[in-house]
């Protein structure tokens, strides 16, 4: 049914000669029809994109290989279920985003750090007790450009629980909005504000922890 191969991160040919809105809902009407050539066309035309997503959320080519087959089972399975109120691309994602996080939390990882080690800290007078990396001016998307800050900040997600980190992806690296993430993962917007501003201060605490502490 589900293509087996190893996914790499590449546009392919189909991707590149997107399909017109109509063709598209065309397809998707045939892959609710239960025919298997139509679902291979959508797969072939979003595999790499899924993959994509899938490997930024969950960070290894293991674990985004099973979210891909785990998101297209559910397409195969769940296509009545596209009601075409919104993009295909937008029900995709978020089937990826659920799936990415199911494994998420099947994945023995590292103790998860407590958050509050990295906030920031205050003395009576109000000024940082310790007072953080002088330069905080780049976002995370820039950081990671640079290899040993691609690490820290790679580990220190990581770390985040499996919700926190979707968050954090969403926003700073697929660059969605804040209602975009607060539907796509089932939480109120205020929650996904929260979640992502104690997040970044965490991120900023083990980047200050790693590069040490600017002038007092």
């Amino acid at each position: 049914m589900i293509p087996k191969r190893h996914i790499r991160p590449k546009k392919t040919s189909s991707e590149k000669s997107q399909l017109s809105s109509n063709e598209e809902r065309l397809l998707i009407e045939r892959v609710k029809a239960g025919d298997q050539k139509a679902f291979e066309a959508i797969f072939s035309l979003y595999v790499s994109r899924v993959y994509r997503q899938a490997l930024k959320l969950v960070g290894n080519e293991a674990d985004a290989n099973d979210v891909v087959q785990e998101v297209f089972l559910l397409v195969y399975r769940k296509a009545n279920s596209f009601l075409g109120k919104s993009e295909f691309s937008t029900w995709l994602y978020r089937l990826t985003a659920n799936a990415a996080l199911t494994k998420l939390r099947q994945i023995k990882r590292e103790k998860v750090v407590s958050l509050d080690e990295y906030m920031p800290k205050f003395r009576k007078d109000g000024h940082h007790l310790v007072r953080p990396v002088a330069d905080w001016t780049q976002d995370i998307e820039n950081l990671v450009s640079i290899m040993e800050s691609r690490q820290i900040i790679q580990q220190a997600i990581d770390q985040l629980s499996p919700i926190d980190k979707a968050v954090v992806v969403m926003s700073d690296l697929e660059e969605l909005s804040n209602p975009e993430i607060s539907k796509t993962l089932g939480i109120s917007v205020q929650a996904v504000k929260a979640r992502l501003h104690r997040a970044r201060l965490f991120l900023r605490g083990r980047l200050t922890s790693h590069f040490g502490y600017s002038p007092t």
